[in-house]
């Protein structure tokens, strides 16, 4: 079940990451990750593949698509979070880091 808002958690790995991205794009990621708080499953969002994974059964493991960049981020409905892991720009990013990000989960 859908929560009505979510708590945001963002890693400070990631807001590093953020923080040292050129102004414009900076703005549109910050805000793109503020509206993860309403709407954690945005249509540029997708569900990853983690059947190998050691995912915690609560959450789901998700990628935010803004043209070459990617927000990864974890969704837990039962405690209402959206706990923002990763940002990366792809190419070169081949999602080579999801065991480490889904590590941090536990």
């Amino acid at each position: 079940m859908k929560q009505a808002n979510y708590r945001l958690w963002v890693e400070p790995e990631a807001y590093t990451a953020r923080e040292n991205l050129p102004g414009n794009i900076r703005q549109w990621i910050k805000r793109a990750i503020e509206d993860l708080e309403k709407d954690p499953y945005p249509s540029t969002s997708k569900s990853l593949d983690t059947t190998d994974l050691d995912v915690p059964p609560d959450f789901e493991f998700r990628r935010l698509r803004l043209e070459h960049w990617r927000v990864l981020y974890a969704i837990n409905e039962k405690d209402g979070l959206v706990w923002v892991l990763a940002i990366h720009r792809r190419p070169p990013y081949k999602y080579e880091d999801l065991p480490e990000l889904v590590s941090k989960l536990h």
